[in-house]
C-alpha cells in the first residue's frame, strides 16, 4: 500500500481538529446521569432548537440512538415498518429485535430508498386477539445505501401523515441528516417536522471525534434518557466529548465542499476501466465494478485509495474534511494508473 493512504472508507474516519480537541480539554463538566453537566446540557439544548424538537439527548452512538428510539415507541412483540436496504435492518445486528422485541416488516422502496405512504398502508397490521399490531415506522435520511441520497421533505412528511393516520409514531434514522439538509437547501427542522423523533450523528460529516442525538417531545426524551441508562449509555462527565459536539454543529454547511468533492470523484470514476459509478447526491458514492467488488478493493488499497465494499460487484467512496479536493485528483491519479 502507498504509505500516504487516501481513507474514503466512510465519513466515520475524520480525526478532530485542534480546536475540538482544545474543547474537550477546557470543557467545564459535571456527572450528566445526574445532569450536572453543562456542556452536555448546552449541546442537548442546542440540538433540540436546531431540529424543532423539545428536547434532546447525547448518547454514545447513532446505533444506540436508533435503538433506544425503537425501544420507547413500541411494545413488546409490535412491527417495525423499515425500508428493506435501510441501516437499522441490514447494519444494526438485527438489534429491533434483541433491544426492543420487535418483529421487523421491511417493504422495498424506491431506487432511492423512498418510501411512499401507500406502502405504509399496505404494510400496516392491526392489533388484534392473534395479532401485536405495527407499532413503529423507520426511515431514514440521507439514505446509506442507495448512495447517499436526500429524501425531500415532503416524502417524509408524506409517510409521517400516513403513519400517524394508523396511529404509529415514526422515527428518523438521520445519521447523515445535516447532509441532507444541505443538499436540499432546507433547514434541519424541515426535514423532522413530521416525524415523532429523529437522531443525527455528530460524528460522520460533522467531525466530531464521538457522539449522537436523539431528540423528540420532552416525554419520550425522559423515557429516553432511562433506556439510554439500561442499554449502557448513562455518561458521567460527558462534557469533554461533547465540547467536540458543539463545534461540529458549527460545521453543517462545510458539507458542501464534501458534496462537491463526491461530484468530482464519481466524475473521475467514470473514466476508470471497469467502474461505473452512480451519480451522488450527497457525500457518498457507489459504483459497480467489472471485477469481484473485494479484489477491485485490494488494487485500491495497493495504490493507496481506501473504500468498502457494498455488494459483489458494488463499492462505496465517501467524501469527508480529510479529503481535499486535491486529495480526490491524487486518488483518481492513482486508480487511474492501478
Amino acid at each position: 500500500m502507498s504509505e500516504d493512504p487516501i481513507d474514503l472508507r466512510s465519513d466515520t474516519v475524520t480525526r478532530p481538529s485542534d480546536a475540538m480537541r482544545e474543547a474537550a480539554r477546557d470543557a467545564p463538566v459535571g456527572d450528566d446521569v445526574y445532569r450536572e453537566d453543562p456542556t452536555v446540557n448546552d449541546l442537548e439544548s442546542r440540538v433540540a432548537d436546531l431540529l424543532g424538537f423539545e428536547a434532546a439527548l447525547y448518547v454514545p452512538s447513532g446505533t444506540m440512538g436508533n435503538q433506544i428510539a425503537a425501544r420507547v415507541h413500541t411494545e413488546r412483540g409490535q412491527e417495525a415498518i423499515v425500508e428493506r436496504e435501510s441501516h437499522v435492518y441490514k447494519w444494526e445486528l438485527g438489534g429491533f429485535a434483541q433491544h426492543a422485541q420487535l418483529q421487523v416488516r421491511p417493504v422495498d422502496g424506491d431506487d432511492r430508498g423512498v418510501v411512499s405512504p401507500a406502502q405504509v398502508h399496505e404494510a400496516y397490521v392491526e392489533a388484534d386477539g392473534h395479532r401485536p399490531g405495527t407499532g413503529l415506522v423507520c426511515l431514514e435520511n440521507t439514505h446509506n445505501s442507495k448512495g447517499g441520497t436526500a429524501i425531500a421533505a415532503t416524502d417524509v412528511d408524506a409517510v409521517a401523515d400516513a403513519a400517524h393516520d394508523l396511529g404509529v409514531p415514526v422515527h428518523l434514522d438521520g445519521a447523515r441528516l445535516a447532509n441532507a439538509a444541505v443538499a436540499l437547501d432546507v433547514p434541519l427542522h424541515r426535514l423532522t417536522h413530521g416525524v415523532d423523533s429523529t437522531m443525527m450523528c455528530l460524528s460522520k460529516g460533522l467531525g466530531a471525534p464521538v457522539g449522537s442525538m436523539l431528540a423528540g417531545s420532552e416525554a419520550f426524551v425522559e423515557d429516553a434518557r432511562r433506556v439510554r441508562k439500561l442499554f449502557g449509555g448513562g455518561m458521567r462527565q460527558a462534557g469533554m466529548i461533547a465540547a467536540p459536539g458543539l463545534l461540529a454543529l458549527e460545521n453543517v454547511e462545510r458539507l458542501g465542499e464534501d458534496h462537491e468533492n463526491a461530484a468530482v470523484l464519481a466524475a473521475g470514476l467514470d473514466d476508470v476501466p471497469g467502474v461505473r459509478p452512480f451519480d451522488p447526491e450527497t457525500n457518498i458514492v457507489l459504483a459497480a465494478t467489472d471485477d469481484p467488488a473485494e479484489a477491485f478493493l485490494a488494487e485500491c488499497a495497493e495504490v493507496g485509495v481506501l473504500g468498502v465494499p457494498f455488494d459483489d460487484h458494488l463499492v462505496r467512496f465517501v467524501t469527508h474534511w480529510d479529503v481535499s479536493r486535491a486529495n480526490v485528483e491524487t486518488a483518481l491519479d492513482r486508480l487511474a494508473g492501478r
